[in-house]
């Protein structure tokens, strides 16, 4: 009997905390995607403070070209690179977003933006309350 008690003690407080946790990872999922965001359409729009807000201190981009050489760029090269090309280069129509949150465990996330010239698998990290790019591995298209 007291085994039988224990067990729903420890189901029941399972229950009362699952609404809590799941309401937990749906706001983890939405600050993902808007850090996300923040990235694709501040590089869209030239908005190089908005991009560097999505960007972690250690952040880092590989990108995989067809036959190129892969290539490298860390944050502030990303930034510079806004800063400096100011709005890019895409027609409106192509200036467009798929966005896919793939996982949030905790402290890390992973995500998934899918342009039509390229695709970015992304690493996040939450650090101070607020979500962070921490790398991406971009295969481009075209």
């Amino acid at each position: 009997m007291k085994h039988l008690a224990l067990g729903f003690g420890l189901l029941t407080l399972l229950v009362l905390n699952l609404p809590a946790a799941t309401q937990q990872k749906t706001s983890d999922q939405a600050a993902v995607r808007a850090t996300v965001t923040d990235y694709i359409e501040g590089y869209y729009t030239g908005d190089a403070a908005r991009m560097e807000k999505s960007l972690h201190p250690h952040y880092l981009k590989h990108m995989i070209h067809g036959n190129v050489p892969m290539r490298e760029k860390n944050g502030l090269q990303m930034v510079q690179e806004v800063r400096t090309n100011g709005n890019s280069d895409l027609p409106q129509a192509q200036r467009t977003e798929q966005i896919s949150v793939l996982d949030v465990s905790g402290d890390i996330a992973s995500a998934k933006l899918v342009t039509p010239h390229w695709v970015d698998y992304m690493t996040l990290s939450r650090s101070d309350g607020q979500w962070k790019i921490l790398s991406v591995v971009q295969r481009i298209d075209d």
